[in-house]
């Protein structure tokens, strides 16, 4: 169930996604006085899942959700109906309308895209305010993953600066974007009372390309603020306030390491230590199968930044374009070679595995209005069959006054069409083989 609940998470965005990127070229079209054909959500090869036709439109539902396409007339497109181009230009074909017409057409669906997605984290922002953790309230300091320890950091670390930049907030964005995009390459921290400057790796920016776990976590301590009423830990007759701090005479008194010992634990009789109030208690009882016991932490106070409806849109836009700069960031690195492609790039496995797996509206909007910008990035990419492409060659016309030849066109769109096919095979391959290789 937790697997169908991405899965319909995954197809609900992309549906939004694809049908509203569409539009973005359909509307134009229509503006402009060319006839447009075809309006598809998902492709339809062979056959459709739902179709009807309405004016000079038919309008459908394909069964492959790789995407979807507007098919207008006089226009080379995934289709490569390329028929069509034989007879004399007709006044409604896109070929025959003027350059600036046709690049807004083709520029309409990634415009959407940015719209859309700074739209979304605007509203968020708007209903949500910002929720962040004052690096101060982290009282016990970081829990850092083996990518952290492989840069210097240490459990129980305060930082005080990533670079020259102090640490206000305990956020592990930040943390990642400061080495990453911003080339810091000194961390400052508290470590057993002392201050202590970390020198960080030369390596560090591809050791973090391949990170999938973050760096670091605010460390807390295992205090229980909630019970599942059917798991071990509530039958076993733990209460709300209980602080766990033992497990198998082990003193485990943060909660991220007495998850992780948890976990070798499955199914198997333990042993639990905690204080109850000021008395030291113990319990036995079994996980279970995945060496839960069903209580959750307490987590540390936080703070929320509020925002009005109109400041809101300025934060949404930040939050985009701050988006979108890194996403080029990295494709630039990804290029140089800093960032290894094969372990940055995911199919729609990696896509979906994004989404939570209990349905989270809010963490849906988010993911909603990040692949709605990846997708408007990857679009504009100068590359034959997609926008982008269509735009670089509608570009050089309107500088040269003349169209490039249609034979050349037609032999781009098939370059770039294999090519984009190579790039998904690809992606989808690098998903199976994480899968087996587990």
């Amino acid at each position: 169930m937790d697997y169908l609940v991405m899965a319909a998470q995954l197809v609900l965005s992309l549906s939004i996604l694809v049908t509203l990127h569409e539009m973005g070229h359909f509307f134009p079209a229509r503006w402009f006085g060319m006839r447009v054909d075809k309006f598809y959500l998902f492709f339809n090869p062979w056959f459709s899942v739902w179709k009807t036709k309405k004016g000079d439109t038919e309008y459908g539902l394909g069964w492959l959700p790789l995407g979807g396409y507007v098919s207008i007339a006089g226009m080379v497109d995934e289709s490569m109906n390329t028929e069509q181009l034989k007879n004399e230009p007709q006044p409604w074909e896109f070929r025959s309308k003027p350059a600036y017409q046709r690049l807004i057409v083709m520029l309409g669906g990634v415009i959407v895209n940015f719209i859309l997605g700074i739209f979304i984290l605007s509203m968020l922002v708007w209903v949500n305010g910002k929720e962040f953790l004052p690096a101060q309230n982290a009282l016990y300091g970081a829990h850092v993953t083996e990518a952290a320890q492989k840069l210097g950091l240490k459990d129980g670390d305060k930082i005080i600066t990533v670079g020259s930049t102090p640490f206000t907030r305990f956020e592990d964005k930040f943390l990642l974007n400061e080495i990453i995009f911003k080339k810091a390459r000194t961390i400052t921290v508290l470590r057993e009372g002392e201050n202590q400057t970390l020198t960080l790796p030369d390596d560090c920016v591809s050791l973090l390309s391949s990170n999938k776990k973050g760096l670091i976590t605010p460390r807390i301590p295992f205090v229980i603020s909630e019970l599942s009423p059917d798991m071990p830990a509530a039958k076993a007759g733990l209460q709300k306030g209980d602080s766990l701090v033992m497990l198998n005479e082990q003193m485990l008194p943060y909660y991220q390491d007495f998850v992780k010992e948890l976990v070798k634990n499955k199914d198997t009789l333990i042993k639990i230590g905690f204080y109850r109030k000021d008395s030291l208690m113990e319990l036995a009882f079994k996980t279970n199968s995945s060496g839960k016991i069903g209580a959750g932490a307490k987590f540390l106070p936080t703070e929320t930044e509020n925002f009005g409806f109109f400041a809101s849109f300025g934060e949404g836009a930040k939050d985009g374009v701050d988006f979108l700069g890194k996403q080029m960031a990295a494709f630039g690195m990804m290029f140089s070679g800093e960032i290894k492609a094969t372990e940055s790039l995911g199919g729609f496995i990696s896509i979906g595995k994004l989404f939570p797996d209990t349905w989270d509206w809010t963490r849906f909007w988010q993911m909603t209005a990040i692949l709605s910008l990846i997708l408007g990035f990857m679009n504009l990419l100068p590359i034959p069959a997609l926008d982008g492409g269509h735009a670089l060659f509608l570009i050089i016309e309107i500088i040269f006054r003349r169209p490039l030849p249609q034979k050349f066109l037609e032999i781009a769109q098939m370059v770039g069409i294999l090519l984009l096919l190579g790039l998904m095979i690809f992606a989808q391959g690098l998903d199976v083989f994480r899968w087996w290789k587990g």
